[in-house]
């Protein structure tokens, strides 16, 4: 086999003859989602949204220039009052995509993550792994951990672009995200994003609401919030950009929009070749679906909206001194749409692919639960996605790997694997030394084969609080807050409402800590590098 690793490499397109297999990117490209009916008018279900997502191994190899998000969210602050106005300012990475415009309000702020590969991943494993992310900036940067983007570099972000305070004292939150126990196979991991008020809005430079939006997690060995985002990482573009129309419209204020969820299928490898006749084939890697024996794959279930009444109106009421609140997410400010979805239109290097929906297609099953059935055609066994595809005119056909013509040598070539990334690191000066650490540094093996340093710092003296000028008053309220809900809030409770089906996935043990001797409350564990392991 004459594996070439570019077209780049080649001459002329002419030279290459059957058995020449070229490697590209663009393999494959498409969202398979599902929507829901309106929320209704009068309940404001827009302070909070999580859902049940199924973690399996979509690929039996990690593998280089991968990226497809397992079942996801978006959540946007709601500026459907503005009609007209830019919300990305001039200068803005998002500001120059002009079909965005005229109001650029779905590239302004975003809470996005969740499971998933990405390119930019440095320790790949097999299965997936649970990140946060947000663009607080029209997409200038991204926020995706306590103290890094997301993947996007191996040094943590600048001091004033830090937005993640981590909220738990049970649980690491590396940067290369958060691996899972053993192999899971369709289990169920639960995440909500819940509006939190653990400070006031403010009235200064500049004006900031009192959001923040706290992450959830549900597992079989941790439950509970892990990090939320402080306000002001999304009021301060109105400041840098000078646009007072920005204050009030970020999501430190806005209720939030967030209208159903995908598998965002982004960077997929593909290996083309010819056989005798000149016709082009294309091979995919190989993805793979946790299916049932009746050709079914589970793959989200209770998804929630909340309002206020859920949870931020007790937590404000604690907050200033009310009765203590477990953190149980109250039903009576939740409600669960009734889901819908439409089959997926799917593309190769800009080609649209024919045939897949043959071999399945997205479905709403019973119980309001979305996922996708496999129909037993030839093109692909139960839960696998078509891998073979040749070319006709300006489509690309899903096909059996029994039509692949041997000559073509598509059905032995092999796709590169994932390389072992740089490390993380993180300065040791600025936010990070002032206040600093108060214990640590100490290392633990994540299951992913990496080593993550991390030291206990109290909470307020973490780095991404650091670059704000906040009253001494003001830092102590937050800090006694955070020791109260450490005291009562523990990591084996319900906080979400449990799945209605099925078994609840495992994350690596490695990643849950306990808090050292006089650390019980008040202090959580920042994560400082992360590197291979040797």
């Amino acid at each position: 086999m004459h594996l070439i690793a570019s077209l780049a490499l080649l001459p002329s397109l002419a030279f290459l003859g059957p058995g020449d297999v070229t490697s590209h990117g663009q393999g494959l490209h498409g969202y398979i989602g599902f929507g829901h009916e309106p929320l209704p008018a009068k309940g404001n279900f827009t302070a909070g949204m999580g859902f049940y997502a199924a973690v399996w191994p979509l690929t039996d190899k990690p593998l280089a220039g991968f990226q497809i998000g397992l079942p996801s969210s978006w959540i946007q602050p709601d500026n459907s009052d503005n009609k007209d106005k830019p919300l990305a300012p001039v200068g803005t990475l998002a500001r120059q995509w002009k079909e965005r415009g005229p109001t650029w309000d779905t590239v302004f702020q975003t809470v996005e993550g969740g499971l998933g590969y990405w390119a930019g991943n440095h320790f790949r494993y097999g299965p997936p792994k649970f990140s946060m992310n947000a663009t607080p900036q029209c997409y200038d940067y991204e926020v995706g951990s306590p103290g890094w983007s997301f993947f996007y570099s191996n040094t943590a972000l600048p001091d004033n672009q830090l937005g993640i305070a981590q909220l738990s004292n049970r649980l690491l939150i590396p940067p290369d995200g958060l691996p899972f126990k053993g192999k899971p196979n369709g289990e169920f991991l639960g995440y909500s994003w819940m509006a939190l008020p653990f400070t006031d809005a403010t009235a200064g430079d500049p004006p900031t609401g009192d959001q923040s939006w706290t992450c959830f997690l549900s597992s079989a060995n941790f439950k509970g919030p892990i990090a939320y985002y402080i306000p002001e990482t999304w009021s301060k573009i109105g400041k840098l950009f000078n646009e007072p129309f920005l204050h009030g419209r970020g999501l430190d204020a806005r209720p939030g929009i967030m209208g159903g969820g995908a598998m965002e299928i982004n960077t997929v490898p593909r290996l083309d070749s010819k056989d005798a006749r000149g016709n082009t084939y294309s091979k995919l890697p190989n993805l793979q679906f946790p299916v049932d024996k009746n050709g079914r794959a589970i793959l989200v279930q209770d998804v929630t909206y909340y309002s206020k009444t859920a949870l931020y109106n007790d937590f404000k009421s604690w907050r200033s001194g009310g009765r203590d609140i477990s953190g149980v997410f109250q039903t009576t400010g939740a409600f669960k749409p009734k889901l819908n979805t439409n089959t997926t239109r799917y593309d190769q290097a800009g080609k649209q692919i024919v045939g897949v929906e043959k071999a399945f297609d997205t479905k709403i099953f019973e119980g309001n639960v979305w996922g996708l059935q496999w129909f037993g055609d030839r093109t692909a066994e139960a839960g696998k996605f078509p891998q073979y595809y040749k070319q006709d005119g300006d489509k690309r056909q899903a096909i059996p790997a029994s039509e692949v013509p041997p000559e073509t040598k598509l059905l032995s070539a092999e796709f590169s694997l994932a390389p072992v990334g740089a490390p993380y690191t993180s300065p040791t000066v600025g936010a990070w030394a002032k206040p600093g650490p108060s214990l640590g540094p100490f290392k633990v093996k994540l299951a992913d084969g990496s080593i993550v340093t991390y030291s206990w710092y109290r909470f307020v003296d973490q780095p991404s609080f650091q670059q704000y000028r906040w009253s001494k008053e003001k830092k102590n309220a937050l800090q006694r807050l955070v020791e109260k809900l450490h005291a009562k809030w523990k990591p084996k409770q319900e906080y979400m409402a449990p799945p209605t089906r099925g078994k609840l996935v495992s994350l690596d043990p490695a990643l849950l800590v306990t808090p050292p001797k006089g650390f019980e409350v008040g202090y959580v564990p920042i994560v400082t590098a992360q590197a291979a392991s040797r």
